[in-house]
């Protein structure tokens, strides 16, 4: 998590799987850390202090992600036609997703394939991608 200097986070990453753990000493780590327990568990997450950012565009698409439901998915191109756009355009807002879990383009896919997760085609990411949508049951 990486955060600004009101408190307001800015962007949530996903690291490698062999990343050595860390204790979770703010308290907006502590808050981030409850908000994905919560939604590893399917409950409501208490709201967290996600600075504004992105252009028009990206903020659309990120929109629509949100309104995905738990366990199901979308095509990139589904939401492209939706706001009058191309998948490749809405496969780049996705890969520019800040805030993973909490706008949940994990749930986006490619007409015939899985697509891509943080601008990645393959390797652990793509594999986080698949567990999110294995746990979500999609």
């Amino acid at each position: 998590m990486q955060a600004n200097e009101l408190g307001q986070i800015t962007s949530i990453l996903f690291l490698h799987p062999e990343t050595p753990l860390k204790n979770r000493q703010t308290p907006l780590e502590q808050s981030l850390c409850a908000a994905v327990a919560h939604w590893l568990d399917g409950t409501p997450a208490p709201a967290l202090p996600f600075a504004p950012c992105g252009t028009r565009f990206q903020q659309d698409v990120w929109q629509l992600i949100r309104e995905i439901p738990r366990g199901r998915t979308a095509y990139y191109g589904e939401l492209a036609a939706r706001l009058d756009s191309s998948a490749r355009a809405v496969g780049q807002a996705c890969g520019d997703n800040p805030f993973p879990l909490f706008t949940p383009c994990h749930r986006v896919l490619g007409k015939h394939g899985n697509g891509g997760f943080a601008h990645a085609e393959s390797g652990w990411l793509m594999q986080t991608k698949l567990w999110l949508l294995q746990h979500e049951g999609a």
